[in-house]
């Protein structure tokens, strides 16, 4: 019985050494932890970029009051943006879709029915995907390459599944939260402060306060020297895993 205690003591003292051990490694290396624990596929939240480039993107689901006030604000100021419409709002709105075209700005898939793909199969999201894509070249003549996912939500099949088909899953790192009704100072200003170069930034049509808020945007960040171009222009071109990689924040980097 003496052999037996003084045995399990020596165990628990192995082991209680392993731990420690174990915790020391993950403290001073956490991102090898990290990079070898996560294999989590992930979409482009933002691009690394020396220059002073980042995009402005907006979603189209619901409304359309302040499409054309948006199109004629970035005309002002000669900025070209990025639109995700819903498979449904083109259905309702494509003489929108088309002044959105006509007028310069990328006009991309953002689902047919704004589902949550996560509730999907591979096989329905890719169809939803399609259906949209169809929708929106019966009406601009160009099929789309980039695709927000509804709500922000995905997970590896949707992501999988997006780039079965050969587009690009699109997040972003700043987001107005101008859904939110917040006022067209607070939109101004969580912006403006959070942009960094490659910066994504997340705004929505038919949202209350930022037709408001865009111009006094636009204007403070030309000042500070960013140029802006559509989502496809600040994405880095190639295959993932072969010619750009992405981090674990989402940032697409040259491979």
């Amino acid at each position: 019985m003496k052999l037996f205690l003084v045995r399990r003591k020596l165990l628990t003292a192995v082991a209680c050494l392993l731990v420690a051990a174990g915790m020391f490694y993950v403290v001073n290396h956490p991102a090898i932890v990290g990079a070898s624990a996560t294999t989590r596929q992930l979409p482009i939240y933002c691009v690394q970029r020396d220059q002073k480039m980042i995009a402005i993107s907006f979603d189209a689901a619901w409304g359309n009051e302040d499409t054309q006030e948006l199109i004629d604000i970035l005309a002002r100021y000669n900025v070209k943006a990025t639109f995700f419409v819903v498979g449904e709002w083109v259905d309702k709105y494509p003489e929108s879709v088309k002044a959105l075209h006509d007028a310069g700005h990328e006009v991309m898939n953002h689902s047919d029915d704004h589902a949550h793909m996560t509730q999907l199969s591979k096989e329905e999201i890719i169809a939803d995907v399609e259906a949209c894509n169809d929708k929106i070249e019966a009406v601009t003549g160009v099929r789309p390459t980039l695709i927000r996912p509804p709500y922000g939500e995905y997970d590896d099949n949707v992501i999988t599944a997006i780039r079965s088909i050969g587009m690009e899953p699109i997040q972003w790192d700043v987001d107005s939260l101008d859904w939110k009704d917040l006022s067209a100072q607070e939109i101004t200003k969580r912006v403006t402060s959070k942009v960094q170069a490659g910066s994504i930034v997340l705004f929505h049509n038919a949202a209350l306060h930022t037709p408001e808020a865009l111009p006094t945007i636009l204007e403070t960040l030309l000042q500070e020297g960013y140029t802006f171009v559509p989502i496809s222009q600040l994405i880095l071109p190639g295959t993932y895993n072969t010619d750009y990689t992405i981090d674990h924040t989402g940032r697409q980097m040259a491979a």
